[in-house]
């Protein structure tokens, strides 16, 4: 677990509370939540009452759009004020505002409960210094109401001195007995403050708890217990007070925010890796492994692997030709002994000049399994062994992007090129990198340098078109897209990806027509093995366009594979406890440590919005108030 500094600065050097106490806020009614789903990246989109939360693999972020419902005077209300003088106007006009801001200001928020202690409080000396009260616990039940409450104000005053001068100990023990004259949640959260400013986390916490038993929508306590329990490393208790003090504040305290999108990765983190450890290594389906393959471009086999060499069987070379066999029948089974056989040539060796080719395979399949540093050490062996095998470059520095290296592997990059400038999957995996690094003008000129170099591999034109797409150039891409089917016009791919593209400017009848033409495309070439991903895009577009969520969900279901998709048609459906268990078994079935933490994040806001609903079911009026301020934005 991190044990870095955690950059809550507004919580250590905070003002304390000032105000004065008074009694308890009224209640609300129970809260509706509503969630709505947003496409781009297969985010989960959270709408509460207006407040968009989006979670994505990089974390949460808050969306909250203007005001789309105006302040509009009905045509007898005009005809009326016609009718009366300007003063009565006036009058009429500001006694209206008044009423109106009766009614709209939320009755439970931090600033109006601050106000209402300062109206309540009695007048006192401020002077900290002088007459400050002799209070114990064996004084204070002789003291009548209208002392004690005199009593804990003077030593609350003076307690904030003591504060202000860093004489924490005394303020502690300043506040303590202003909480004896009246338990009060200020006093307990001021004191909070001081064991924080100790380091004292444990009491932070005790004494937070306290402050909230008595005001459970208090938001500086639940922000200075969410700080304690981060220090603590009880990272899921935080997450739920920060993600608490961030509805109740109306989500105007960035900081909360930004430590709520902390927080989810810590947790996600720190489950992925009990998942991770626990977890068999294993190739993940056949699709993936079958997409990842075909990013190379086919080359035949290498000499003396043909299917005409006289091989023995259970020979490193016969292993090794064995593996290429089994390769290409493009199934689970066939995958699965396809990297038993590239073991097995390692194994029995005598591979000759195919040792850094075995190398390559055996490092691609553990590569796939998920074993990243053993699959890093084969490909090192293999650029060792054979350096103008510029392949292993590219993996490698394929590797090195999933593992966060961007400096490795842009050198792999040029070491490939150093071997074999015109390579052109080279430049094909190198705009990859740029795309995932959101560098679109330079990922397209490599695109277009690799469709200058063979102009027959389909994945660079595709890519070509979705990044330009991404760089705004839309006429562009949707070319790009025309001359691809014209040109591959039988392969299903690319009526596939020009189906996102028109999904996401909501053209979904143009979609769905495309997305069905690569679906029997798949059903006609690989009927037993087809792509599912067409599938999934017209489930997502059906229930977009039409919120048809019943032929959506049988879609998902013909695909198999389509766990997470599944979870967020669920959540959308407000079915958050299903859909948790989707999130949970999508982290279960991801091969790599980064795809695990995507898929927990996705669960753990779910969770926490459960949970939030569970322990703070007070705040639907406020809540509802956002929602006439707020619209929830277009997201895609």
């Amino acid at each position: 677990m991190s044990t870095e500094p955690i950059p809550i600065s507004s919580l250590r050097g905070t003002a304390l509370d000032t105000s004065t106490p008074s009694s308890q806020t009224s209640s609300l009614p129970l809260w509706d939540r509503l969630s709505t789903w947003a496409s781009e990246n297969k985010a989960v989109v959270y709408s509460i009452a207006g407040i968009a939360v989006v979670v994505t693999g990089a974390g949460v972020v808050y969306y909250r759009s203007g005001s789309r419902t105006g302040n509009r005077e009905s045509s007898a209300d005009i005809d009326a004020k016609k009718r009366t003088s300007k003063k009565e106007r006036r009058k009429a006009k500001k006694e209206k505002e008044k009423e109106k801001e009766k009614e709209q200001a939320p009755p439970n928020t931090t600033v109006v409960q601050e106000q209402e202690r300062k109206r309540s409080a009695p007048t006192v000396e401020s002077d900290p210094s002088e007459g400050l009260p002799h209070v114990d616990p064996t004084t204070v039940d002789s003291l009548s109401g209208q002392d004690r409450l005199e009593y804990a104000t003077k030593l609350k005053v003076a307690g904030n001195k003591a504060y202000g001068d860093k004489s924490y100990n005394d303020a502690i023990d300043l506040y303590g007995k202003a909480i004896l004259c009246k338990p009060d949640p200020i006093f307990y959260s001021n004191r909070a403050a001081c064991y924080n400013a100790l380091g004292n986390w444990d009491q932070v916490v005790e004494d937070t708890t306290a402050a909230l038993a008595l005001d459970s929508e208090y938001v500086k306590a639940l922000n200075r217990r969410a700080n304690a329990y981060e220090h603590l490393e009880k990272f899921s208790e935080a997450l739920l007070d920060y993600t608490a003090s961030c509805i109740i504040d109306g989500f105007r305290n960035e900081q909360s925010a930004q430590s709520v999108e902390r927080l989810l990765k810590k947790v996600a983190e720190a489950k992925g890796k009990v998942i991770l450890n626990g977890k068999e290594k294993k190739l993940p389906s056949p699709t993936f492994v079958t997409n990842y393959l075909q990013s190379f471009r086919p080359r035949p086999r290498p000499e003396g692997l043909e299917e005409t060499a006289d091989l023995v069987e259970n020979s490193g070379k016969g292993q090794l030709r064995a593996g290429l066999v089994a390769m290409e029948k493009k199934t689970g089974e066939g995958y699965d002994a396809a990297s038993a056989a590239f073991d097995k040539a390692l194994e029995l060796r005598d591979l000759g000049e195919h040792e850094a080719f075995a190398y390559n395979m055996r490092g691609t399949f553990r590569y796939l399994r998920g074993e990243n540093a053993d699959a890093l050490k084969d490909l090192d062996k293999s650029v060792e062994l054979r350096p103008s095998l510029t392949q292993s470059y590219i993996k490698r520095a394929s590797m090195h992007l999933e593992l966060g290296n961007r400096g490795g592997a842009a050198d792999d990059f040029e070491k490939a090129m150093e071997q074999k400038e015109d390579d052109p999957d080279i430049y094909y995996h190198r705009a990859q990198l740029h795309f995932i690094l959101a560098e679109f003008a330079e990922a397209a000129k490599d695109y277009q340098k690799s469709i200058d170099l063979d102009k027959d591999f389909i994945f660079s034109h595709i890519q070509l078109g979705v990044t330009q797409y991404k760089m705004g150039s839309i006429a562009s891409s949707m070319a790009t897209f025309r001359r691809c089917i014209k040109n591959f016009d039988k392969m299903p791919d690319v009526y596939n990806y020009y189906g996102e593209l028109l999904l996401d400017q909501q053209k979904y009848s143009e979609a769905v027509e495309k997305f069905e033409t690569a679906i029997e495309m798949e059903k006609q070439t690989k009927p037993f093995r087809m792509n599912v991903l067409p599938l999934i895009n017209k489930a997502l577009a059906l229930f977009q366009w039409k919120q048809d969520f019943p032929e959506a969900e049988k879609l998902c279901q013909k695909a198999l594979i389509t766990v997470a998709t599944m979870a967020q048609l669920l959540l959308q459906q407000g079915k958050v406890i299903d859909a948790l268990k989707y999130f949970e078994r999508a982290a279960e079935l991801s091969r790599t440590e980064g795809e695990i933490v995507n898929a927990l994040s996705y669960a753990e806001a779910t969770r926490t919005q459960l949970e939030v609903q569970q322990k703070y079911p007070r705040l639907a009026n406020r809540l509802q108030g956002m929602g006439n301020q707020f619209g929830a934005p277009n997201m895609r």
